[in-house]
Order: structure tokens, then sequence, then C-alpha cells
């Protein structure tokens, strides 16, 4: 049962990494901003008190490599978390305990990248939202857990 529970949060802490990549590499200019305030960051390291401008000509550019990455670290990170859910279904109990196992460690790991990347806050609606999915994988665990100590007594008999 644990090693299916650790595929499945893997698989949807990969597919949480899979969106955070196609937001980076097919949206707004973020890559371009973030690019420009490492450029930021290191020449003002480097000026050390010398008066520097800040040439942010090679974020013009920069930007489509960074975005061409992120979108093979889209496709790697889809491929390795299908098989990180294969071995995940072929380790649990039941393919229901895999599935809300996945989608709740995707929707906390969403949260978790989108505010760490993105700088993204989410309403209150939302994570009454992400506490009812925990608390029928709670409920679910259990109940599947419960449910084969029946069978097994009901063998012995």
């Amino acid at each position: 049962m644990l090693p299916g529970v650790f595929y499945a949060s893997l698989a949807g802490f990969l597919a949480a990494l899979a969106s955070s990549s196609a937001k980076l590499s097919l949206g707004a200019d973020h890559l371009k901003e973030v690019c420009e305030t490492g450029l930021k960051i290191w020449t003002d390291r480097q000026a050390s008190g010398r008066d520097q401008g800040l040439d942010t000509t090679a974020c013009d550019w920069l930007h489509i490599p960074l975005r061409l990455l992120c979108g093979g670290l889209l496709f790697t990170c889809n491929a390795v978390m299908w098989t990180f859910f294969a071995k995940a279904l072929r380790h649990s109990s039941s393919s229901a305990r895999a599935t809300v196992t996945t989608t709740a460690s995707n929707f906390i790991s969403s949260a978790f990248l989108g505010h760490v990347i993105f700088g993204e806050t989410h309403a209150s609606l939302w994570w009454v939202g992400i506490i009812l999915t925990l608390t029928g994988l709670l409920v679910l665990h259990g109940s599947t857990h419960q449910a084969s100590q029946e069978n097994v007594s009901k063998k012995d008999e």
C-alpha cells in the first residue's frame, strides 16, 4: 500500500510541475521578467560599486531557449508522471485510491508551485475544495483498509 501512495503522490507532483512548465513556456512574458530580474541581480553583484547601466538585450532572445527548455520539461514530466501513475495503479489496492491520491497531490503541488513560481494566491473556496478532497481521500483510505480486514475475517470463519 505504501509504495502505491508514494508513486501516486509523486505522479501528482510531476503533473503539477508539467502544468507549471506549460504555463512558463506558453504563457506571457514571465520568463523574460525573470531573466531581467536575474540579470539585474547578477550585474549588481558584478558592479561592486562601479556605475554600470542595465543592459537587458540578452533577455530579448534568451527567453526563447528558456521557453523551449520549459516545453521539453513539460513533455518529460508528463512521460515520467504517467510511468509513476502506472506504478501507483499496480501497487495500490484499488484504482480509485491511486487516482484520488494523485489528484490530491496534484492540487496541493499546484498550489505550492503557483505560489512559489507565479506568486498566486487562492480564494477560500479553493481551500475548502482541497480540504474536502483530502477528507475524501482519508475516508477512501480508511474504508478500503477496513473492508479488506472484514474480508479476511470472513474467510477465517
